[in-house]
């Protein structure tokens, strides 16, 4: 049986940084993305901004898995630049990141070991820059409530900790809650006192949660 992802790294803006080697430059930017589409679109992103530049390689890690992952050596010899960046993104256990590599030649050729240092170097400097985020799987709970009793039992659950992540208004106050799954039952036992056991909490899916 696969183990449930219930938390994730990726990183909270975009970030660069740059090393040099023998003269060549080598450019590093990071950047959180959603999707394939959106990577691919960072990546021609920085292509155009840097044409100058000899090659503009990549590799990103999608999925709070990790079940989708991309590299481009663009141009440089197989195996040099795309697939030790994206080791680099493994090792940092880091999930929806970009990484671009933009390179400008400096004269000397850095041979392929030269060549995996420098594109791994470079991302690693990058990340190390990095504002790292933590993603965690939560359960959606929706609790109906009287306006009589909703705004003390909304101020009760924050002060225990319990992310109130919306209220809506209708006839009822609904109040929408952000709960770990080993956490469900001791909210559900909280609310449960805060409502002279009138209020259960209902289950209406899954989200991912920053913080």
């Amino acid at each position: 049986m696969l183990a449930v992802i219930e938390e994730y790294l990726s990183i909270a803006a975009p970030v660069e940084a740059e090393i040099e080697d023998r003269r060549s430059r080598f450019l590093a930017h990071l950047e959180p993305v959603a999707d394939e589409a959106e990577a691919r679109a960072v990546i021609e992103g920085v292509r155009r901004r840097h044409h100058t530049a000899g090659h503009h390689c990549s590799a990103f890690v999608l999925g709070p898995d990790g079940a989708v992952e991309r590299s481009s050596d663009d141009g440089e010899p197989a195996g040099t630049a795309g697939a030790p960046m994206l080791e680099v993104l493994r090792g940092r256990e880091l999930r929806d990141v970009v990484a671009v590599v933009t390179r400008w030649f400096g004269g000397t050729l850095l041979g392929a070991g030269g060549l995996v240092r420098a594109y791994s170097d470079a991302v690693a400097a990058a990340a190390d820059v990095a504002e790292l985020v933590r993603y965690r799987l939560v359960d959606v709970l929706e609790l109906d409530a009287d306006y009589a009793i909703a705004g003390r039992v909304e101020a009760s659950l924050r002060d225990r900790g319990v992310q109130v992540v919306d209220v809506r208004h209708a006839a009822q106050a609904t109040l929408v809650l952000a709960v770990p799954p080993a956490e469900r039952e001791a909210v559900a036992s909280a609310i449960a006192e805060l409502t002279a056991g009138q209020g259960r909490p209902n289950p209406v899916g899954t989200r991912w949660l920053r913080g």
